[in-house]
């Protein structure tokens, strides 16, 4: 975490190490290939399996390297969401809940490693969204979808009937959204009604526990009154 007037940026765990992982990548891919070469014919399966690793090393340190500097920044008007496919923001007097959401499983409850954020109405929020954002939040909250329909479903992929609720929404505001920013409002309604939260960010994307992140964003929240 660093800060800057009055700022505080977050940079997640997923972006760590990204160069050295490319490096190391791209280093591995060099060697694995000229040894692929220079190995005998009975090692070649083996040769086959060091390039492949190699090459799966160098798309992860390329992904993490794609990734924005900080996945979250915090000020005193709101926070701000970054990824390499787009941005959210959401401002802290549109915020009404902030906490990390729990399932039942079996007789016990379970907290998931995401914080929940349940927004006060959803306008500002889907009509300022990119629909490349939308689409990646609406498969990266899929397992929790699955979690909330399932309450048996300790792995997360438990069949959902309603993963794809592409009805038009009515905001608010009286404004009707259709496509794939309806999706995201009815599956941000689906979760609301099983989790009691609108918005998640998972662990990878912040750069303590879910716990101490929510302590951070209510703190953050609070300092403005």
């Amino acid at each position: 975490m660093s800060s800057t007037n009055d700022t505080i940026l977050i940079k997640s765990t997923a972006k760590r190490n990204g160069l050295t992982t490319l490096i190391i990548g791209a280093v591995a891919l060099l060697i694995s290939s000229s040894l692929l070469v220079l190995l005998p014919d009975w090692l070649f399966l083996v040769g086959i399996f060091m390039v492949s690793g190699s090459i799966v090393t160098l798309l992860i340190g390329w992904f993490k390297v794609r990734e924005p500097e900080h996945s979250l920044s915090m000020d005193r008007e709101q926070i701000s969401y970054q990824h390499r496919c787009g941005q959210w923001r959401i401002a802290w007097e549109d915020i009404q809940r902030i906490d990390c959401p729990r399932i039942q499983q079996g007789l016990n409850h379970t907290t998931l490693d995401v914080v929940g954020i349940k927004l006060k109405h959803y306008d500002a929020f889907i009509t300022a969204i990119s629909p490349r954002l939308a689409s990646h939040l609406i498969m990266e909250q899929r397992p929790l979808l699955m979690h909330s329909e399932d309450k048996s479903c300790t792995t997360g992929g438990c069949y959902s009937n309603s993963l794809f609720e592409d009805k038009p929404y009515q905001l608010a505001n009286g404004q009707t959204v259709t496509g794939i920013k309806a999706i995201l409002a009815n599956r941000m309604t689906a979760l609301r009604n099983s989790l009691g939260y609108d918005v998640f960010l998972s662990a990878s994307e912040l750069d303590r526990s879910p716990e101490a992140f929510v302590n951070l964003l209510r703190d953050c929240q609070q300092s403005r009154h």
